[in-house]
């Protein structure tokens, strides 16, 4: 639960406020946007979004059109926040794959509660073996193996790796690898990530052409 990232939107500052600060106190970094328009361009720029807690009644662009955009793309869990109560709504949320519904007025503490539960069923049933042609990375036993070597790595190198194999295809740019690896709280700058990943490529041999330079925007794993 250290890496996750909560999206909270909703047009009210000071429900966002206190749904963020509930779920800070379990070191859970959020993203915060007051409109429809504002929560779509925040998950495209932040492809590692855990949760998202997400408004009905918004400006812009309602809460059922921001779902129906996201669910073309990713299957992140949803909770819906609405201050309607029928079940013809609920029923409408379900078919848009919400994954929880929670009617206004609510404990923010109740809410964090729930975010909690969602991202430790997430955790038990992630893949803790990774796999990649010619690579493999076991989470439980912090092994990685390139073409059947096991191969030693620093545990950042390890995180940075299992990171890049975990967003196969997607181009990982250096505030997104740094906020996921390096925790929120880093300080340093990206020649940190690029001396990293420098000496990952070199220490997984042929592999490390897997890793590829996107000038500009930071890194893609492409098996």
């Amino acid at each position: 639960m250290e890496n996750a990232k909560v999206m909270i939107v909703d047009d009210e500052d000071r429900l966002r406020s206190l749904v963020r600060d509930f779920l800070m106190r379990d070191g859970i970094r959020t993203l915060e946007a007051a409109d429809g328009e504002e929560a779509l361009t925040l998950f495209f720029a932040n492809k590692d979004v855990s949760v998202i807690i997400l408004d009905v009644m918004m400006p812009k662009l309602n809460g059922w059109q921001v779902l129906e955009e996201i669910r073309r793309y990713s299957n992140v869990p949803v909770i819906m926040l609405t201050a309607l109560s029928d079940e013809q709504d609920e029923l409408k949320g379900f078919r848009l794959g919400v994954d929880e519904y929670v009617t206004k007025p609510f404990s923010p503490r109740v809410l964090a509660a729930r975010v909690r539960s969602i991202l430790r069923r997430a955790e038990e049933s992630a893949p803790q073996i990774l796999e990649a042609p010619g690579l493999t990375l076991n989470k439980s036993s912090r092994e990685v193996t390139a073409d059947g070597v096991k191969v030693d790595l620093s545990l950042k190198e390890f995180e940075l790796l299992a990171y890049f194999m975990e967003n196969p295809g997607t181009a990982l740019s250096r505030e997104n690898i740094l906020n996921h690896v390096w925790n929120y709280n880093y300080y340093g700058d990206a020649r940190t990530i690029d001396t990293h990943v420098k000496t990952l490529r070199s220490k997984i041999g042929s592999r490390g052409e897997c890793i590829r330079t996107i000038w500009g925007v930071g890194y893609k794993f492409e098996a």
